[in-house]
């Protein structure tokens, strides 16, 4: 986790594993939204996950132990920490494409 400018915490992580196709990105969105944090989640052409979040040190990593259990369906077998580069403010969390 990185520590943003404005004190928060910042994440940028691909999941790997049967990510796509069981609802992970909406599972995330979701959770996302209710810990108040900023932030996208988009399917990767390579079959991953990838996810960039930003918000207080404790929801950042409440929403850090839910991507390493994913939704019902899922099977998570990776999260890989990326470099945390900017967030832009996106609020609410959304999925991107």
């Amino acid at each position: 986790m990185a520590e943003a400018e404005s004190g928060t915490t910042r994440i940028h992580v691909v999941v790997r594993g049967r990510v796509q196709g069981v609802g992970f990105r909406w599972f995330v969105r979701e959770l996302a939204r209710g810990l108040d944090l900023a932030g996208w989640v988009k399917n990767r052409g390579d079959g991953g996950v990838e996810v960039v979040a930003e918000g207080s040190e404790v929801s950042v990593g409440l929403l850090m132990q839910r991507l390493r259990e994913g939704p019902p369906g899922a099977d998570v077998r990776e999260v890989s920490h990326l470099e945390a580069g900017p967030v832009d403010s996106l609020r609410p969390f959304a999925i991107v494409h």
